[in-house]
C-alpha cells in the first residue's frame, strides 16, 4: 500500500489515500518517486478540458528510483535513477514513422488500463500513462528514461515535461535563431522553461508576458530583458519594445483564445506564433482571410515542445552541468501530496511557477 492522490471523479477534490499496487508484470518497471511537479495539465484533467479515465492517480512529471523490474525488463535494475516518459512512442504508428513521435497515435493508450486499486477494491487508471502523484507506481519500461549523469534526482523531475516542453517550443517547434526577438506569454514551469530557453537560444530582447506584477524578477532570472504586465495594450508595448515591428517569435503557455490572439498580433510581419498553452473547446481563436495574407505570419500548435525524450534528454542534461539552464530555479514551492489542490488554486490565481511534491 502507498499513499496516492486519487481523482475520484471529473470535477471532484483530490483525495489523499492509501492505494494498492501490484507487482510489475512483464515488461514493467515499480518506481519510488523522489519528486511529482504539479502541471496546469495536471489541472486540466481534474476539471475536465482534458480527458482520462476516471478514477485515476494524476501526475506526469516525475523522477525516481526503481524499486523492483517485471519480467523481461533489461537495462534497468533496482536503485537505478529514472525520469519518468508519460508520452512514450509506439515506434509503428504513421506519425513515429515520420519520425513526429510526440504525435504519436499511441501515446496515451497506457491511460485506459487498469493499473492499481483502492484500498476497496475500486479499479484505478494512471492519468497520463505514470501517475507520479503517489509515493510509488508501476509503469511500462517504455515510460522510464535513465536518469541523466550529474542531475540531482528531485531536480530530474522538471525534465520530464515543463522543461522538455519549454525547451522544445522554442528549439524545434519556433526554431530560435541567435539574435532575434522572442515574447513569452505565461510565466508559470513551462514558460519560464521557454525564457531559458530563449536565452540559451541567443535571442537578443526577451519579453515575458504575464497577468502578475509578482513574477517579474523569476522571468528576469530566467532571462527575460523585458517585463510587460498583460493588459489589452499587450501587442502595442511588445510592438513598441521591438521598433514598432514586434517580436520575431512569440511562445503562448496559457492556452486561452485572447492570450493566442494576442501573442499572434505581438509578432512581426511574416512572424511565428507557438501555441503550447492548453486550452478548452470554448477558447475560439478567430482570425480574417485578409490579415492571415497580410501578415504572412505563422500560427503553429506544439505538442510536448515537439520533443523526442530520448533524444532532448541528454542535451538537456548537458545544458544543466553546464550551467546554462537551471532547473531549481523554476520551483516556486516544495509540497507534500496534500498541497496540490492549494497548488491547483494558484494556478488558477496565476501565482507562482512550479509546485513540486518531495517526497
Amino acid at each position: 500500500m502507498v499513499r496516492a492522490a486519487v481523482l475520484p471523479a471529473v470535477g471532484a477534490p483530490l483525495e489523499i489515500t492509501e492505494i494498492e499496487l501490484p507487482a510489475p508484470g512483464p515488461g514493467q518497471v515499480r518506481v519510488r518517486l523522489a519528486a511529482a511537479g504539479v502541471c496546469h495539465s495536471d489541472l486540466s484533467l481534474s476539471d475536465g478540458t482534458m480527458r482520462v479515465p476516471v478514477p485515476a492517480v494524476l501526475g506526469h512529471e516525475g523522477a525516481g528510483t526503481v524499486v523492483s523490474v517485471g519480467e523481461g525488463v533489461t537495462g534497468l535494475a533496482p536503485g537505478d535513477g529514472v525520469v519518468l516518459n508519460w508520452a512514450p512512442s509506439c515506434g509503428s504508428c504513421h506519425a513515429c514513422s515520420l519520425g513526429e513521435v510526440w504525435l504519436c497515435a499511441n501515446a496515451l493508450s497506457g491511460s485506459a488500463d487498469v493499473y492499481a486499486r483502492t484500498a476497496d477494491g475500486t479499479d484505478l487508471h494512471p492519468g497520463l500513462n505514470v501517475a507520479a502523484f503517489a509515493e510509488e507506481t508501476v509503469v511500462p519500461v517504455s515510460c522510464t528514461l535513465p536518469l541523466p549523469d550529474g542531475i540531482p534526482l528531485t531536480d530530474a523531475a522538471l525534465l520530464g515535461c515543463a522543461v522538455l516542453t519549454g525547451y522544445g517550443a522554442v528549439h524545434h517547434c519556433a526554431q530560435v535563431r541567435p539574435g532575434e526577438t522572442v515574447a513569452v506569454f505565461g510565466v508559470g514551469g513551462v514558460g519560464l522553461s521557454a525564457l531559458q530557453a530563449a536565452r540559451i537560444a541567443g535571442a537578443s530582447t526577451i519579453v515575458a508576458v504575464d497577468v502578475s506584477p509578482e513574477k517579474e524578477e523569476l522571468a528576469r532570472a530566467a532571462g527575460a530583458t523585458e517585463y510587460v504586465v498583460a493588459s489589452e495594450n499587450t501587442a502595442r508595448r511588445i510592438r513598441a519594445l521591438t521598433g514598432k515591428q514586434g517580436v520575431d517569435v512569440a511562445v503562448e503557455c496559457v492556452g486561452r483564445a485572447v492570450t493566442i490572439r494576442t501573442a499572434w498580433e505581438s509578432t512581426r510581419r511574416g512572424g511565428r506564433t507557438t501555441v503550447v498553452g492548453i486550452g478548452g473547446k470554448d477558447q475560439q481563436v478567430t482570425f480574417n482571410a485578409l490579415e492571415l495574407f497580410h501578415w504572412g505570419r505563422t500560427l503553429s500548435g506544439c505538442v510536448y515542445g515537439n520533443s523526442d525524450p530520448a533524444r532532448d534528454l541528454p542535451v538537456l542534461a548537458g545544458h544543466v552541468r553546464a550551467g546554462r539552464l537551471d532547473l531549481g530555479s523554476l520551483v516556486t514551492e516544495r509540497i507534500a501530496l496534500e498541497g496540490i489542490p492549494a497548488a491547483f488554486d494558484n494556478m488558477l490565481a496565476g501565482k507562482g511557477g512550479r509546485a513540486l511534491i518531495v517526497f
